[in-house]
């Protein structure tokens, strides 16, 4: 039996197939630029001992049902879903979950009424999600599917953490509050790390951060979130490679006043303009690295904005837990550009955090040790495969349920 993980966006449609037992991926792929004319469905098969089978279709594809039903019938002509059956359940990735999604949960139809809801605090986001459990439970009614919010893993805060300091009527009418992102890698790493420190995960503390396009820190104690760096909306907390992260919210209000910007511009400027592209041209870091290197004032200036950050949100979350076990760096960047790792844990040996700049270097396998033996707060490199926590929480929920045995 497989679990189907399916990520939908506005005109893309990423899916891997995982083993429900063993977790291991069977197949992935992506179809891209749904509803325009130049259309690309890519589908990778999995070959034990073998290397994998690719194959690619480019051409029109008219929506989301048609990408879909075009995955599931390469899935099952490769002989990794029996003739479209053989799926153990479908896990969706929801951005947004609002307040009353705490866990994943089996779509239903007030399930999905209720995710419809929550549409105004992600309309660019839930919308594309929302087709795309339509288009499964449609294509495949009998499947147990899953909704797995990206925001559920950060609805154990505490209030002092994630009310703003507006009057109480904006929260209690309209709910705005810091909801927090990206809680399904937080969520992996977190066991990961915990496993590799041989610790329990229930008695462990430790700050994370998810470092992309998109970047975010989490405080974790015993397992569960306390608090995070994203908001209301993915803009708030880090430097990211678009987005400005903490700004002062005068700025935008300045800008529209003075500068004259429309609302859309303001926000495009603080998504897609901001961040290390706003300084450096790029959010590419491999190339802001390359560039820094050379001399190139705006992008070292960028790299040290970024890591200056990260040690900024080190510094409050190791007050905010206090007993901090370990500090976990994943994400693209996170795992693989090893100069902003040593560049955000500098001159934090006061703090018990003394770093391992050999270890740094040569960081092997899905999690790695990057501090010293003496080192009272230990620093991780963990691997994040948010594909494959969302296969196990979908399995989970599906148990959990008594759908399957």
């Amino acid at each position: 039996m497989k679990v189907l993980v399916l990520n939908s966006g506005s005109s893309s449609l990423k899916f891997t197939v995982f083993g429900a037992q063993d977790g291991r991926p069977a197949a992935w792929g992506i179809a891209e630029r749904i509803g325009e004319p130049q259309g690309r469905l890519e589908v990778v098969i999995e070959r034990e001992e073998q290397i994998p089978e690719e194959s690619v279709r480019e051409g029109p594809i008219r929506g989301h049902r048609e990408a879909l039903g075009e995955i599931l019938e390469a899935l099952s002509r490769s002989g990794v879903l029996r003739d479209g059956d053989g799926l153990y359940g479908i896990g969706h990735r929801v951005v947004h979950g609002g307040e009353g999604f705490r866990e994943p949960m089996l779509l239903a139809p007030d399930v999905v009424e209720a995710i419809r809801k929550t549409v105004f605090l992600a309309p660019l986001h839930n919308p594309a999600n929302l087709a795309g459990i339509e288009e499964a439970m449609a294509l495949s009614p009998e499947t147990p599917q899953v909704a797995v919010f990206d925001t559920a893993f950060h609805q154990t805060l505490p209030p002092r953490a994630f009310l703003y300091a507006l009057p109480y009527r904006f929260y209690r009418d309209q709910r705005i509050r810091r909801y927090g992102f990206h809680g399904t890698s937080h969520q992996c790493v977190a066991h990961r790390a915990a496993e590799h420190l041989g610790l329990p995960l229930s008695s462990t503390n430790l700050i994370t951060l998810h470092l992309g396009n998109g970047a975010s820190a989490a405080a974790i104690r015993g397992g569960r979130s306390v608090d995070t760096s994203m908001g209301l909306t993915p803009v708030e907390g880090l430097m990211m490679g678009t987005r400005c992260g903490d700004l002062d919210p005068s700025i935008p209000l300045l800008l529209a006043d003075r500068g004259g910007m429309t609302p859309a511009e303001v926000d495009a400027l603080l998504n897609r303009e901001s961040g290390l592209a706003g300084f450096a041209g790029t959010n590419d870091m491999r190339e802001i690295l390359r560039m820094a290197g050379e001399g190139h004032e705006e992008a070292s200036l960028a790299l040290e904005i970024y890591c200056y950050r990260i040690r900024k949100y080190i510094g409050a979350y190791l007050a905010v837990l206090g007993r901090t076990d370990a500090i976990v760096f994943t994400g693209g960047i996170g795992e693989n550009a090893a100069p902003v790792r040593k560049m955000a844990c500098e001159g934090l040996e006061e703090l018990g955090i003394v770093f391992d700049g050999r270890a740094n270097e040569s960081v092997r396998g899905d999690a790695a040790l990057i501090s010293l033996p003496d080192s009272r707060v230990k620093v991780l490199v963990v691997k994040t495969d948010e594909e494959r926590e969302i296969a196990r929480l979908t399995v989970a929920c599906i148990r959990a349920s008594g759908r399957w045995d």
